[in-house]
């Protein structure tokens, strides 16, 4: 069967959801991975360079900075995927419950643990979607593996977190990268079904990000095939990546083997990519990722298996 295109940084239909928001909380173990600890590139940033992300970002450059999805339209791949390792299941932080599910695609109020993404990789500026998660550090958010590093090739530089984006505002302000955690899986070969990555971000004013706009609970090695709700900023036609978009449904497997990843029905556009996937609890399980471009309205998220975990656990410490 001959393979279609990828198309990346989709997600439609929508929802309306609370019980999103954490309040911040240490990071709370409800069981421990199996084997050994699956390998995770670790990269800490110098500070100067930290110090240097947050001054670049205006609001010009924000708005004109261009959705990652091209960072990994060449990622098909060219054998089935191989079954993405599960340990046993772990939840972090204290989920929330999530009010109903409205199933009509709609604009969301701004959530303040959910935000935009802005990095620069190979001199071009590039806009994703991000979530603040439960960590011991307070200080971890969530995102794709291609919002962070282009897969084969290298991390990103002026890595910032925006919580709450609307319209060019950054009500929370900017909260620059000190240290990059993703799957070698993906950093050193670009497989989709580990494109997933965590950020460990510094403070600001004093305090920790956590702090500031609360964090998800998350939670890894999950059963397949769960319901989901899904947010992001989707920055190509017909939307314009000022206001935050939901979507909302049941998890299939990839059609064509060519990942481990789940999708669920979705049109949001490139620049969600990195939004977070909630469970019904409020506790994040997946992420905007990747689509196929002959399988409209539909987006592909990772499965947060035990290397997902691992790369968490060294963004998180």
């Amino acid at each position: 069967m001959k393979l279609t295109s990828l198309r990346a940084g989709l997600a439609g239909a929508a929802l309306v959801a609370a019980g999103l928001l954490a309040a911040p909380t240490a990071a709370v173990a409800a069981g421990s991975p199996e084997g050994a600890p699956p390998s995770v590139d670790h990269v800490d940033l110098p500070a100067a360079e930290s110090a240097a992300a947050a001054g670049y970002w205006t609001a010009e450059r924000m708005r004109a900075a261009i959705p990652a999805d091209v960072l990994v339209a060449d990622k098909v791949a060219s054998t089935p995927a191989a079954e993405v390792a599960k340990g046993a299941p772990m939840t972090y932080g204290s989920p929330a419950a999530a009010d109903s599910v409205d199933l009509q695609a709609a604009s969301e109020a701004p959530v303040p643990n959910i935000g935009k993404v802005f990095f620069t990789l190979g001199g071009r500026n590039y806009v994703c979607s991000a979530n603040s998660v439960s960590a011991a550090n307070g200080s971890t958010v969530a995102t794709a593996g291609h919002c962070i590093h282009s897969g084969k090739g290298k991390y990103a530089s002026r890595w910032i977190f925006v919580p709450a984006y609307e319209n060019g505002a950054a009500p929370y302000g900017q909260w620059a990268a000190v240290s990059y955690s993703a799957p070698t899986q993906w950093t050193k070969g670009g497989d989709l079904s580990y494109d997933t990555g965590f950020v460990k971000v510094g403070t600001l004013n004093g305090r920790t990000l956590a702090a500031t706009v609360g964090a998800s609970a998350i939670a890894f090695n999950q059963a397949r095939g769960l319901a989901y709700s899904a947010f992001g900023y989707p920055a190509e036609a017909p939307f314009d990546g000022e206001s935050l978009q939901s979507c909302a449904g049941t998890a299939t497997a990839d059609p064509y083997g060519q990942s481990q990843s789940q999708g669920i029905p979705c049109d949001m556009t490139g620049g969600s990519s990195g939004g977070p996937w909630f469970l019904s609890s409020g506790a994040q399980n997946s992420l905007n990722s990747f689509g196929y471009n002959n399988i409209p309205n539909v987006m592909f998220g990772p499965y947060y298996g035990s290397v997902a975990q691992a790369a968490y656990t060294a963004a998180a410490s």
